[in-house]
């Protein structure tokens, strides 16, 4: 059996948002769903200190993998999600998980 194991990592998906293109750091499924209740950008506020931080809808799902991780002990998960967010969110990085 041929081994192309290797090639994962350049196989992420890459969104286009804004003119810009962010490589997504976990093999997932991101495709989303437009109806009424969509929304483009959310607003996540800080768990300690409640400030908020604008998210695209992308960033928020890495989000999530990142708490998720963090509370499974997931760690590399949990770096790959932290090093996403200060290349390319950097801003919303130091609001919400600095």
């Amino acid at each position: 059996m041929l081994d192309l194991s290797y090639m994962l990592n350049d196989m992420r998906e890459i969104i286009k948002y804004n003119n810009k293109e962010y490589k997504m750091p976990f093999d997932a499924d991101y495709s989303r769903q437009k109806d009424d209740s969509f929304k483009e950008e959310i607003i996540v506020n800080n768990r300690f200190n409640n400030e908020p931080a604008m998210l695209p809808w992308f960033a928020v799902a890495v989000y999530d993998v990142i708490m998720g991780s963090e509370q499974t002990q997931d760690w590399d998960n949990h770096r790959k999600g932290l090093d996403w967010f200060i290349k390319y969110f950097p801003n919303q990085y130091m609001v919400l998980l600095d």
